[in-house]
């Protein structure tokens, strides 16, 4: 039986675009819990970025969703079906690249297609082989012989010659170089705009997520401190520029998250940005008094990923409540 005749019976009988779904996940080492009853949705079409500090539990995740560790409590779904117990099934419809990968270093180019060919219903070839030639990889190269950014172009080459449904991305560009880094995601995004795509990938490479990402989830200790359309998060974030600090009292609506002084004056980051409200407050302070800057999306995922407030200075603790308090619980 193909992968095509097996796509609807591997659909559970929960909604049909829910492509990855955590429902209460919590996985323990020991003592130590590093996911915390954990509930999240990868829909049909997203390009779902994972973000967090070393250790905020992104990799446990991965591994759950791809049914390589079994989970401590709750349950994680592919495609409707249980992640663990379905896995051998599964994984057909699913192209990875792992952080670190576990190719045969003696393995070239072209033996790794023919290998991988066999495991998969829906290989390409063509495509395959294509990429390296963009990518300027000899496929008679043997795997162990190149860079460390020509490896990961084989990885995600293999990935996505399984014409795969789902897209499994573990920090791809880790340890790469600039050039290396742009390339991967420049590929990305033309096959992101050749054919329907669902993307899970985790990185701390923020200016390639923004570019790629359609929605982003950010972990911090466990929990998720932001789950959330990425277009939406830039519409409501902004820095407001105060010539006076006494102003800052004034921004209450807008929820500031963040306060940097600056001379006299003071800028906020505020997370509750409204163009109406903006306008009338600019109006009751005076135009010259307030001015409005976009925030990076790296210093916006900054205030997500502080430590715990209990961690955190007072000033720290009240900024990172404020913006978890926003962030948790979103759908």
């Amino acid at each position: 039986m193909s992968f095509d005749d097996l796509d609807q019976d591997l659909m559970g009988p929960e909604d049909p675009e829910t492509i990855v779904a955590a429902r209460g996940l919590t996985v323990r080492y020991g003592a130590k819990t590093l996911l915390h009853e954990l509930d999240l949705e990868v829909r049909e079409g997203q390009v779902y970025a994972l973000l967090g500090r070393n250790g905020a539990g992104k990799s446990s995740l991965v591994r759950c969703v791809l049914g390589l560790q079994p989970v401590s409590g709750g349950r994680v779904e592919l495609f409707g079906r249980d992640a663990w117990t379905h896995r051998h099934r599964l994984m057909g419809r699913i192209g990875v690249v792992p952080e670190e990968s576990d190719v045969p270093p003696s393995m070239t180019g072209a033996q790794l297609s023919r290998f991988s060919s066999g495991l998969y219903d829906h290989w390409d070839h063509a495509a395959y082989h294509s990429r390296l030639e963009r990518f300027g990889i000899d496929p008679k190269q043997s795997f162990g012989k190149l860079s460390r950014g020509q490896k990961a172009q084989v990885m995600l080459a293999l990935a996505l010659a399984a014409s795969p449904r789902l897209l499994v991305l573990d920090d791809p560009t880790l340890g790469l170089d600039m050039v290396a880094r742009k390339a991967v995601f420049e590929d990305l995004v033309d096959e992101l705009a050749t054919r329907p795509l669902t993307v899970l990938i985790t990185s701390h490479d923020l200016p390639g997520i923004e570019r790629l990402a359609t929605h982003i989830a950010v972990l911090r200790d466990g929990r998720l401190a932001m789950d959330e359309e990425l277009e939406s998060v830039k519409q409501r974030y902004r820095w407001l520029d105060l010539v006076d600090a006494d102003d800052v009292q004034t921004l209450s609506e807008l929820e500031p998250v963040s306060e940097q002084a600056r001379g006299r004056g003071s800028s906020v980051l505020v997370q509750r940005f409204d163009p109406k409200s903006f306008e009338e407050l600019r109006d009751a302070l005076g135009a010259h008094r307030v001015s409005l800057r976009v925030p990076s999306l790296e210093e916006i995922l900054l205030l997500q990923t502080e430590p715990s407030p209990s961690e955190s200075s007072p000033a720290q603790a009240t900024a990172t409540r404020a913006s978890s308090s926003a962030g948790e619980g979103r759908p």
